[in-house]
């Protein structure tokens, strides 16, 4: 259950505590007006460019990692320090700190352990399940894992304390005992065989099924996956005997048939973020308040998990109050979703009360600490007909490096799993997955997360088969691809638009494509190759919401609150653009990463909304307040479409209820003249609202109105999504208006916001959770490559990617997602990498000295072209693209190389000594 934050109040009552949450808008840079949303030291939003463009390039405080104590006003002056010491051994019994290698001067004043933990009662929330310090006298769960969290009360103790621990031994271990082992995080099978024709029903699938795993292990944990004779797991050994039945006809194929088996291998890769994890809390015993500063992906989460830790905690450890306060965040790339790493900054400070204490990671304890991209091995098998050259059958086998915490490994299995087939549509399909516990540093999500794994393999298996049966490349894909309407692998239909054919016809027409073969034979000294890929990524989680805030103030100014957080991805700028075009200019505050605005709402929340059946959920919504869930985390991919639907929706209601009929008074229409309902037909034009034949009028004369009026000036909303948007209706303007909703108040003039009780509510049904993807986006491209064989450096001379989002918020946003994809691209087909164990990142000896990111001379600065398909309508809404962008650089560059080389490289990355190898 994830408790609503008026639920935790309520909890919170009878535990002693009360949790509040509030964007941080207290530091403030000589000069900026207070209260301006992001951070709090922004000016008036500009009119174009970022809204918080301003901030970022005069150096407003803005990242967690920005603060001390003496920004915080009514703290104290001074700021303490936090080292959280981590193991960098997880086959031995850990035996404690040896301290005395510190001088008395890098002493620390307090030194928690878990012991400490015990004795203050502290409980792990459930998704961070697993000993917050390892025990002395237990061995290591994961390398990293915490062993300790010392305080330091100066600066100068703290900062020789941590280069002791990073150049010395001050660990002790006692006799081996070999890695930990747990269970298995997830195993899954996902099986689908259509029926015979396009029309018919599926004679399996998992939206008809459901997902099922097996009930039985190895002696070594991984799944048995055929399906026993017993009479136990009768729903699992339905759809393993479809699957193995698909396995044998791969294994004995028919002559017309041909059939690829491959395997292909991924590396862990760290999310490089350019701001390590940072955060400050001060906890003070008087007030029994704990206030804390974060920059997480998703405040409701973590702050929501802090007082779950505290809830129980003895006297003096459990706090009256949490003041939870928010960021924005230097990167996330899905590596700041669901971080533990706030736990231990709550820690610090209850540990040493009365003094501000700030716990922030510099990059060696990043690269220990934060989660990483899962290592996928992969096995795949495909059958194609030789002469249709239609893909028939599919088979594939993931195993997934977990690490040691569950995190995220469950759901990027499912992804990884579901999204194995791509752009494809398949008849046959099963894949099992498996995210496996292990020792290494603990993964979790991560941009484009289980999908950048297995379409990889996916698209170097599709250009293979191509080449053996000699079909342009471009061409087999066409003869293949899912269309609209068509079902996924598992058993649903894609419900967005589907570009894919336009994608490939751009990309078959791009000069890189076209002229491969000219310039291939025009190489001297260098070869020469050429690749495409094109991959589809899904957006959203089957379980999304956003709360959005909008008023206009009698002079036109307005304000936007919204949950989402702002992490480099710009997602004010594409509320504000969103919001701008219903209620004509450009908002002056977008406050984002707000919790604390929207309590008018009422908001409950009760189970979960990936598991719970249809009668919890029918029972639930009888409660007009209830939601399935409040507020969830800030992505990306869902940043467009998810993060500003609330606002939009709130704003459309405000120009509905306020402005429309200010404007109809304005232009002297009368109730029952027609033009009264030509709302949708009126548009914004530099700043004036104009309907054919009749004059504009200035947005601020029309805010000024509906305020005289007493008309609707200010919307919060709720919106809820399960690959569909929850919809509700609400009594306004003497009707029940229906909106992509499921919670509403309103605010009338200049006075309170009062919630509106829905009439109705439709929520999606609790079967969507079988989906696994209905919204998905496409991205193609094209690169071309140089390879010198002497040295085997790759050199990307032309580049070119084609996708679709959609309506396009922000272009410039646009292009710049898709511009750092492609770096990131290439850095995991050529550069980074992390070994998994005692070598890996869990050694706390990494950093950028050793792990090589994609820089500029790696990439086509000046050759990268981008491509944006327009909205197939003017009404499609803003589709997920962050990630889409991402994926099909990589199997791309494996195609050129191939090209170039005609060898074919089923492991990442591609390094120089690789390729020289294979070409001498």
């Amino acid at each position: 259950m994830q408790p609503s934050r008026r639920e935790f109040l309520k909890w919170g009552t009878v535990s002693g505590i009360v949790l509040s949450m509030s964007r941080y808008a207290g530091a403030q840079t000589p000069g900026f007006a207070d209260g301006q949303g992001l951070s709090g030291g922004v000016p008036r939003s500009p009119a174009k460019g970022r809204v918080d463009g301003v901030a970022k390039v005069t150096g407003a405080k803005l990242y967690p990692s920005d603060f001390r104590a003496a920004d915080m006003p009514g703290w104290p002056a001074e700021t303490a320090h936090a080292l959280l010491v981590r193991t960098p051994d997880a086959t031995h019994i850990y035996d404690g700190i040896d301290l005395s290698a510190l001088d008395a001067a890098s002493r620390p004043a307090v030194v928690v352990t878990a012991e400490d933990l015990a004795k203050a009662g502290v409980k792990v929330p459930p998704f961070y399940a697993g000993d917050l310090f390892c025990p002395r006298g237990q061995t290591p769960l994961y390398l990293g894992q915490p062993v300790a969290l010392l305080l330091f009360t100066s600066f100068d103790a703290y900062d020789r304390a941590r280069t002791a621990f990073r150049n010395g031994n001050l660990l002790r271990f006692g006799v081996e005992t070999g890695p930990i082992k747990q269970p298995n995080y997830a195993a899954l099978r996902f099986t689908r065989v259509a029926g015979a024709t396009p029309d018919a029903p599926d004679l399996y699938s998992p939206v008809q099924e459901g997902w099922v795993s097996p009930g039985f292990m190895e002696s070594s944990g991984r799944p048995l996956w055929k399906p026993l004779p017993v009479a136990q797991g009768g729903d699992y050994a339905k759809g393993a005997t479809f699957g193995e039945e698909i396995r044998q006809s791969l294994a004995t194929p028919a002559p017309d048939m041909v059939v690829l088996d491959r395997t292909f291998e991924t590396q862990s890769i760290d999310p490089m973020f350019l701001e390590p994890e940072s955060g400050l809390a001060w906890f003070e015993p008087g007030s029994q308040t704990l206030d804390i500063l974060l920059g997480v992906q998703s405040p409701f989460e973590i702050a929501s998990a802090i007082a779950f830790l505290l809830g129980e905690a003895q006297p003096g450890f459990k706090p009256a109050r949490i003041h939870a306060r928010f960021t924005s965040i230097g990167g996330g790339f899905g590596g700041r979703d669901h971080t533990p790493f706030p736990l231990y900054v709550a820690l610090a400070a209850l540990f040493l009360p009365n003094h501000p204490v700030r716990l922030a990671h510099d990059r060696f304890q990043q690269f220990q600490g934060g989660v990483k991209r899962h290592a996928f091995q992969m096995r795949s098998q495909i059958a194609i007909d030789r002469t249709t050259g239609k893909m028939m059958a599919f088979a594939a086998d993931h195993v997934l490096d977990g690490g040691g915490l569950a995190n995220y490994s469950a759901s990027v299995a499912v992804v990884g799993a579901t999204a194995a087939i791509g752009i494809y549509d398949i008849p046959k399909v099963d894949v099992t997955t498996v995210a496996e516990h292990t020792r290494g540093v603990a993964a979790g999500s991560m941009r484009g997360y289980g999908t950048l794994q297995t379409m990889t393999a996916l698209e170097v298996l599709i250009d293979e088969a191509a080449r053996e049966l000699k079909i342009d490349p471009i061409e087999l894909r066409r003869r293949n691809l899912l269309k609209t309407g068509g079902r996924a692998m598992t058993g649903n239909p894609w419900t967005v638009s589907v570009r894919t054919p336009e994608i490939l016809d751009k990309l078959a027409a791009h000069p890189i494509w076209r002229d491969r073969g000219a310039r291939k034979a025009a190489a001297r000294g260098v070869l020469v190759g050429t690749g495409v890929a094109c991959c589809t990524k899904d957006y959203g989680t089957g379980a999304d919401c956003s709360l959005g805030r909008v008023e206009i103030a009698p002079d036109g100014a307005i304000t936007i609150h919204a949950d989402a957080v702002e992490m480099g991805n710009g997602i004010g700028t594409s509320i504000a653009r969103r919001v701008a075009a219903i209620l004509g200019r450009t908002a002056d505050s977008v406050n984002v990463a707000r919790i604390n605005t929207f309590d008018e709402l009422g908001l409950v929340t009760s189970g979960d909304p990936y598991t719970m059946t249809q009668a919890e959920q029918d029972a639930a919504a009888k409660n007009p307040r209830w939601v399935p869930e409040i507020s969830s985390a800030t992505s990306a991919s869902i940043g467009a479409h998810v993060g500003t639907q609330a606002a939009a929706q709130a704003a459309r209601i405000v120009f509905r209820f306020g402005m429309w009929p200010a404007a109809l008074e304005l232009w002297g229409i009368k109730p029952g003249d027609p033009r009264e309902f030509l709302f949708e037909e009126a548009f914004w034009q530099a700043n004036e609202l104009i309907l054919s034949g009749l004059p504009p009028l200035a947005q601020a004369a029309v805010a000024a109105r509906a305020h005289q009026r007493g008309d609707v000036t200010g919307a919060m909303a709720h919106a809820f999504s399960r690959w569909a948007w929850a919809q509700a209706a609400f009594p306004l303007g003497g009707m029940n208006w229906a909106a992509d909703i499921d919670a509403l108040a309103v605010r009338r003039g200049a006075g309170a916001f009062t919630v509106l009780d829905r009439s109705f509510v439709f929520f999606p049904p609790t079967d969507y959770n079988r989906i696994g993807t209905a919204f998905t986006s496409s991205c193609g491209t094209a690169v071309r490559i140089e390879i010198t064989p002497a040295s085997g450096l790759v050199r990307i001379t032309d580049a070119y990617s084609v996708f679709e989002c959609g309506e396009v918020l922000v272009p410039e946003l646009v292009e710049g997602q898709a511009q750092g994809g492609f770096a990131m691209g290439v850095g995991y087909t050529l550069l980074e990498t992390l070994p998994p164990f005692e070598d890996g990142p869990g050694n706390g000896r990494w950093n950028l000295g050793d792990y090589v990111v994609a820089r500029a001379s790696d990439l086509p600065l000046h050759k990268l072209e981008i491509e944006v398909l327009p909205p197939v309508s003017p009404k499609e809404p803003p589709k997920g693209m962050a990630e889409v962008v991402m994926i099909p650089i990589v199997p791309a560059l494996l195609n050129a190389i191939h090209d170039a080389t005609g060898h074919r490289f089923q492991s990442l990355p591609v390094t120089p000594d690789m390729l020289k190898r294979v070409l001498t």
